[in-house]
């Protein structure tokens, strides 16, 4: 028989084999129109290639990960196990005009993997036709059980938490390159994920945005423990602490984490907040004073390492030279973590003064 599998996340990667997800995946993209929405297919592309066969997408969606470009039946005999929906949409719905390709994936012997808010139970049909052919429905995006409520106690160990100016711009990828350049330098670190990618990638983690937010404090203290004095824990940040719609889960990701030192993700050139058409967006100087006030309520101790900027949109040349002037004019590094580089040595290092 086929099963609905509900993963209650661990907080510790190493409870679990990389979540026992059925691999490798087709990246399912949907409709999609807007890149920052498929940031889940980007962040398995760009930190679980090994993971991934190709892309699926709708006739509708113009977003690509420049991956190959397959059906469900063709990934299937390639050897995919599972298709992932690598969507991360406002509310984290799963529409009608994707139940076929849903169904599709199933009947071509792929099991479905999901990070929504949606349950993939709750689409009609989906579970009846899982169990017919002994296929997984697998949602990943629900928080360990008996979550505390936040205490503010000071924690052993240093914490370094990504923050934004907006949202999909950055956060998880920023954590992830630091975590890796701590790695690198001999550093004692963990990354600790905060978002359905994230945990996807690292194989464990809480969930933020499925947290009750009377508990959003005490589910980020649970994520980084208490640890050696010269560990650190990466946290990837969630939302922007003045987005209209996920301000909350920012602040209490803030208070939660107590980080030592954060570094602020911005894209050059964007101007509203993403899923929020009307509200401009905001700037660096008003995110630095907002985490480094809101921050000190319980680590007084709490500074900006740096800055890591996405300029994907930018040539090498108008980057290094944008980064360079914006260093100069904020007093620390500016550096995009794609890129590396010698910029990105200097935030490293500036995390870790």
């Amino acid at each position: 028989m086929g099963t609905i599998t509900t993963l209650a996340v661990p907080a510790d990667a190493s409870d679990y084999d990389a979540l026992a997800l059925p691999q490798p995946y087709l990246l399912f993209l949907g409709d999609t129109t807007e890149p920052g929405f498929a940031k889940t297919a980007f962040g398995l592309r760009d930190w679980a290639p090994e993971r991934c066969i190709g892309e699926y997408a709708l006739p509708e969606a113009d977003v690509t990960t420049g991956l190959a470009a397959m059906t469900p039946a063709e990934a299937q005999a390639r050897g995919a196990r599972a298709m992932v929906i690598g969507v991360a949409n406002p509310g984290g719905v799963i529409p009608e005009s994707w139940r076929a390709a849903l169904l599709d994936a199933l009947e071509e012997g792929l099991d479905i993997v999901s990070g929504m808010h949606a349950r993939l139970s709750d689409i009609p049909g989906l579970a009846h036709v899982a169990e017919r052919l002994n296929r997984r429905l697998i949602d990943v995006r629900v928080p360990p059980a008996s979550i505390p409520v936040g205490t503010g106690r000071k924690r052993s160990g240093k914490r370094l938490l990504t923050v934004g100016t907006d949202c999909a711009l950055g956060k998880k990828y920023t954590a992830l390159a630091l975590w890796r350049a701590f790695e690198a330098r001999g550093i004692a670190t963990d990354f600790r994920a905060t978002g359905q990618t994230g945990i996807m990638i690292a194989g464990g983690g809480v969930p933020m945005d499925a947290v009750v937010s009377d508990f959003e404090a005490g589910a980020a203290e649970m994520l980084s423990p208490d640890a050696a004095p010269d560990h650190w824990d990466v946290i990837e940040g969630q939302g922007a602490l003045t987005h209209p719609a996920y301000a909350a889960v920012s602040l209490g990701l803030l208070h939660g984490s107590q980080p030592d030192v954060f570094v602020v993700c911005h894209e050059p050139g964007r101007r509203e907040m993403l899923g929020t058409a009307g509200f401009a967006l905001t700037s660096i100087e008003e995110i630095i004073d907002l985490t480094m006030r809101l921050g000190s309520r319980t680590n007084p101790a709490i500074r900006c390492g740096g800055f890591a900027f996405n300029t994907s949109a930018f040539s090498a040349e108008e980057a290094a030279a944008l980064m360079a002037r914006e260093s100069e004019r904020l007093g620390l590094p500016v550096a995009d973590p794609i890129r590396g580089g010698h910029a990105f040595d200097a935030l490293v290092s500036s995390c870790l003064a």
